[in-house]
């Protein structure tokens, strides 16, 4: 595994370092195990916002691990 590097926009991020995931994953996830992560951004049943400041972001996704495999 390869070492990640930080860029020092703050004192202790200057020494900081991390592990590089990329030999023990893939690039993108297998896509049939992937389920969508729906989202309802504060609505309730009627769809009027009950929850202020809520929405938006990227798509997420949810990844299904088969247990009984």
């Amino acid at each position: 595994m390869g070492i990640k590097s930080y860029n020092p926009y703050t004192p202790s991020r200057r020494n900081m370092t991390g592990s590089d995931f990329n030999e023990i994953t893939k690039k993108t996830p297998e896509k049939s195990l992937l389920d969508v992560k729906r989202k309802n951004a504060g609505r309730n049943n009627q769809g009027k916002i009950t929850v202020r400041h809520q929405g938006g972001g990227n798509r997420q996704k949810y990844r299904v691990i088969d247990f009984k495999r």
